[in-house]
């Protein structure tokens, strides 16, 4: 069971959870976190214990004088990021008492972090319906556009949460991807492989000599001359699965600037988004037994250029 937050989300930004060493070189709980975020300044860090804005699970402020090893976590709000704007929005293709279905766009993430907060669809969509309950039942990564669902209550959540664990989601996405030189594969192609990441992994790792563990069925939609719009349905989940997928057959993706070769680190482009669409979400209600279908409004400019 998941650690309950003693704090509230506040301006649609949940708390922060972090694990304190219960020993080590520092005597106080605050001097182990100045030291743990020593890029910034002790002091600010230090006012969040004055003003009692760092808690133990219980909701209790500590202060700077708490003693090491009182407690194994402690909860805070992160200072908001001078981050930049993401100028998409995002559009609700579905709302009921306990699904929300979104188009999230390129370039947004579907939760805090990499140095977005308030740009997150979380965070907006938490904004926008005035709800802290909101939780996203999966994930899309920040370059891919297309469907992503949201739980809307807590009480309903775990039901929604368990078809995606049990694989019980149909996923259509859609891609746009270079030919190789070699010429396009036969398809339709079903690729598997053993893919894994660590946490504040760039890329996805494939071994070779391990079972497969995910897998993607790859079929054409249509065939340019120098490109070709795809259709994918992942059977798995993993981190960067389709990108590593069609790389691994020459299939690089548009705008991909993770896959086949990693790429120096560049501002976001709008006229050169990741060419990777989540089109549709198929299952079979677990609350009401019946078949549900949602399909994305977006589309992929480079398959209208074919």
């Amino acid at each position: 069971m998941a650690m309950r937050a003693p704090l509230p989300v506040r301006d649609g930004v949940g708390p922060t959870r972090l694990r304190v060493p219960r020993t080590g070189p520092w005597a106080t709980v605050a001097e182990y976190v100045t030291g743990r975020f020593a890029h910034m300044d002790a002091e600010i860090l230090l006012g969040r214990f004055d003003r009692g804005e760092v808690v133990a699970f219980d909701g209790t402020p500590l202060t700077r004088e708490t003693v090491l090893g009182a407690e194994d976590f402690i909860w805070y709000y992160r200072e908001p990021p001078d981050e930049p704007d993401i100028p998409f929005d995002v559009s609700v293709r579905h709302l009921d008492d306990d699904l929300l279905v979104v188009d999230k766009p390129h370039f947004l993430p579907t939760t805090p972090g990499g140095g977005f907060l308030q740009n997150s669809a979380l965070v907006r969509l938490r904004r926008q319906f005035d709800n802290p309950d909101l939780t996203p039942i999966h994930r899309l990564d920040r370059a891919t556009a297309g469907l992503v669902m949201f739980s809307v209550r807590p009480a309903t959540r775990g039901a929604y949460q368990t078809l995606f664990a049990d694989r019980a989601v149909e996923k259509v996405y859609e891609a746009v991807t270079s030919i190789p030189d070699s010429g396009m594969p036969a398809l339709p192609l079903t690729v598997r492989s053993h893919l894994t990441s660590t946490r504040g992994s760039l890329r996805a790792v494939v071994h070779e000599d391990r079972e497969p563990n995910a897998e993607t069925r790859i079929g054409e939609i249509r065939i340019g001359t120098k490109a070709a719009h795809l259709r994918l349905h992942p059977r798995t989940g993993r981190m960067h699965q389709l990108r590593s997928h069609l790389a691994g057959i020459g299939l690089g993706i548009l705008g991909d600037r993770f896959y086949p070769d990693l790429l120096d680190e560049a501002p976001d482009d709008p006229d050169r988004p990741l060419q990777l669409l989540a089109r549709e979400l198929r299952f079979v209600d677990p609350l009401s037994g019946r078949p549900r279908e949602f399909s994305t409004g977006l589309a992929l400019r480079e398959a209208d250029r074919l």
